[in-house]
């Protein structure tokens, strides 16, 4: 069960034909504990929402996402409770990310944290390997990571941890930040990057 203690999270992406799947684990001594949410994102979904569930089941819902636009190149997605409460809103930074992919996350009572790709030369490498014929079908072969700061504190970072497969580490550092909302801007980091 996510608590707001939990600090440490695994995600593990599985593409399918129809949609992409995420499953998130808490951390048991470095590697995946238990299951604290399931997410499938429809591909190609023309306006984007995406439901985050307690488990596999899909019994219970814990949190989800949802485009403000059809077109969004910067105008956000807002993030609801398992009862459709607002908790939050993240907003991808068009302006910025023609080099290094940014993005913004808010929650209520809380300075804005900004989300940016660590290594300057992957994020400029990631955008040119895009524009190579052929080469740009294939999945990127670098890993890249996002740190999320607030007023120069770090709140968490996104560590993509394999070369092939979709995996990565998520670690907060703040406790404050709501763990529902950072696992939404973790699902939207690997299903929206490229858009």
């Amino acid at each position: 069960m996510l608590s707001q203690a939990t600090n440490v999270l695994h995600m593990h992406q599985k593409v399918t034909l129809m949609v992409n799947r995420y499953e998130v684990f808490a951390d048991h001594n470095g590697e995946p504990g238990p299951l604290v949410a399931f997410v499938e994102q429809k591909r190609l979904a023309f306006k984007e929402q995406v439901t985050i569930f307690t488990d596999a089941g899909k019994g219970h819902v814990l949190a989800g996402f949802r485009a403000r636009k059809v077109i969004d190149l910067g105008s956000g997605y807002d993030v609801t409770d398992g009862a459709g409460r607002p908790i939050g809103l993240f907003r991808k930074d068009f302006g910025r990310s023609l080099t290094n992919s940014t993005w913004h996350l808010d929650q209520p009572g809380a300075p804005t944290a900004t989300g940016t790709e660590r290594n300057q030369g992957v994020a400029v490498l990631r955008r040119l390997w895009n524009f190579l014929p052929f080469v740009n079908d294939l999945p990127f072969p670098f890993r890249y990571h996002f740190d999320f700061t607030r007023d120069g504190h770090p709140v968490f970072s996104v560590d993509k941890k394999t070369w092939v497969r979709d995996h990565y580490l998520i670690r907060i550092s703040d406790p404050h930040v709501d763990r529902r909302l950072v696992i939404a801007q973790a699902v939207a980091l690997d299903a929206l990057q490229s858009r």
